[in-house]
């Protein structure tokens, strides 16, 4: 995964072996998407 920070808080990711498609965040759906992560949001239940 490559992570870029753009202009005005934006988030670009993508899988660096298909670098052709690109996703972009705003700076809050990344912000809730961190948050989410440090939260153990995303944690598969065992």
């Amino acid at each position: 995964m490559e992570i870029a920070f753009l202009e005005r808080g934006a988030v670009a990711m993508r899988n660096s072996t298909d670098p052709d498609v690109v996703l972009r965040y705003t700076e809050a759906e990344w912000r809730a998407f961190v948050l989410g992560a440090r939260d153990g949001e995303f944690d598969l239940q065992r």
